[in-house]
């Protein structure tokens, strides 16, 4: 019986670690989003360079698990998308001014990507509840 409560406790606590994991990275893919269309501040200065999230593995003592963790978020080094401008305070000496290296259509697929998994996670930490509660109902007879 131990054995069963640890590893319903071993299940909840590695979901938990991808719900935590994909919700920073949707944060992430947000701040991407909201910065699109952005520019720098100073004429021809570099604008918001897309972020990109990376996950850990991490082994949890206390489960006796290996989980996940959101890892360090590293800069997207891709060039910037430039575009005539030259009315545009951001503008260059050429007049061309640089946007963020950033692509809402890519960045959509992988927020939709992060919701299905952050979606898995919590229909794991659902189905390991509802074990726990058929295992005491069981219990109680």
């Amino acid at each position: 019986m131990a054995d069963d409560i640890s590893d319903f406790t071993r299940s909840m606590g590695i979901a938990t670690s991808g719900l935590r994991a994909q919700a920073g990275r949707m944060r992430v893919i947000s701040e991407n989003i909201a910065n699109a269309d952005s520019t720098a501040q100073t004429p021809g200065g570099d604008p918001y360079r897309r972020k990109i999230p990376t996950f850990t593995s991490q082994l949890d003592r206390a489960l006796d698990a290996r989980t996940i963790g959101l890892g360090k978020i590293a800069p997207d080094r891709s060039d910037f998308r430039s575009k005539y401008e030259p009315s545009n305070p951001a503008a260059d000496q050429s007049g061309y001014v640089k946007y963020p290296n950033v692509n809402p259509l890519i960045e959509m697929t992988d927020m939709r990507n992060a919701q299905r998994s952050y979606e898995a996670n919590l229909n794991i930490i659902g189905a390991t509840r509802r074990m726990i509660q058929r295992t005491l109902d069981i219990l109680k007879t």
